[in-house]
């Protein structure tokens, strides 16, 4: 069974969801079953977006896939860095 992504907002409703189950008495791995999801999902999911709204669990994403790619952008530009370097290196010992 291949993996199943679940946008920020659907993850904020089944937490909710869950979390009314669990307030009328059910146990968590009864909601987890009721949910379709794994019970260490469940915990994941409480522990990243537990508590946020559904704008800002956009926002927490949307700020995410940045730090990504600024990371990425960080790693270009020192690789370029040392390569820039190396070749410095090499011209004045030519010399």
């Amino acid at each position: 069974m291949g993996k199943r992504r679940h946008t920020p907002e659907q993850v904020i409703n089944k937490l909710r969801e869950a979390e009314v189950e669990l307030g009328r008495g059910m146990k968590v791995p009864e909601v987890c079953k009721k949910l379709g999801i794994a019970e260490y999902t469940y915990y994941r999911w409480r522990k990243e977006y537990g508590g946020l709204r559904l704008n800002q669990a956009r926002r927490l994403k949307e700020l995410e896939r940045e730090n990504v790619r600024l990371k990425k952008l960080v790693a270009d530009l020192s690789l370029d860095n040392a390569i820039l370097r190396e070749a410095a290196q090499g011209n004045s010992s030519a010399r």
